[in-house]
């Protein structure tokens, strides 16, 4: 499958190479075709990795990963083309993580809506899937390196094919055990707003490399 990578962060970088060594092939997208930190990551991932602009990627995906910072979202989005994204898979990993006055960052937009609301009802006609957003990168792809993977990744969105395919990524992609769907795209309000709590616990703790778990 060919897959758009939008954003050359760690998360993107991460997802993206964690795709390729499952077969695929990825297209990372960035403001502009020949970024510095895309050529880097194709350097290293191998001949299935390229890159251009985020028009480029989305059109080259059949799924996408939106990795992009979550304040610029929307625009990074809008560069890549409601018509590249029509019909696609957008699993959503942003947070709208806003750092304008300082440590800590405050959520914008928080209760009564989320990022990922947003982002469905600006491309309609793609199938947004809120997924992977509450953990440390390197988790998100291999949670095997923290207690044996038996801790739990959430996911939202509007259409139960689209997640359906994303959990079989999860699980049988990237070795998730508890998959835990919250229910339609307003559920990525909850998901976003894990993230206070996560970013203390990342101060109270001093490592990223921990999770939740539900105990059922």
């Amino acid at each position: 499958m060919n897959i758009a990578i939008l954003g050359t962060g760690m998360v993107g970088a991460t997802i993206g190479t964690k795709m390729i060594q499952l077969g695929h092939k990825v297209r990372m997208g960035s403001r502009s075709a020949g970024n510095e930190k895309a050529l880097e990551w194709v350097k290293a991932a191998g001949a299935d990795a390229s890159q251009g602009t985020f028009a480029d990627a989305a059109a080259f995906g059949e799924l996408a990963f939106n990795c992009t910072s979550g304040m610029g979202s929307l625009e990074a989005l809008g560069q890549a083309g409601a018509a590249n994204l029509k019909g696609k898979i957008l699993i959503d990993v942003s947070n709208p993580l806003d750092f304008s006055k300082g440590m800590p960052p405050t959520l914008n937009p928080c209760n009564t809506d989320s990022l990922g609301e947003r982002i469905q009802k600006a491309f309609p006609e793609a199938k947004v899937v809120k997924a992977l957003n509450t953990m440390n990168a390197l988790l998100m792809v291999n949670p095997a390196q923290l207690a044996g993977g038996d801790h739990s990744a959430f996911m939202c969105g509007n259409d139960a094919e689209a997640k359906a395919k994303v959990q079989d990524l999860l699980k049988q992609g990237f070795g998730w055990k508890d998959v835990v769907d919250l229910g339609d795209i307003t559920a990525a309000r909850g998901q976003e707003m894990i993230l206070p709590i996560w970013l203390r616990l990342w101060g109270g703790l001093k490592t990223p490399n921990f999770n939740f778990k539900i105990v059922r």
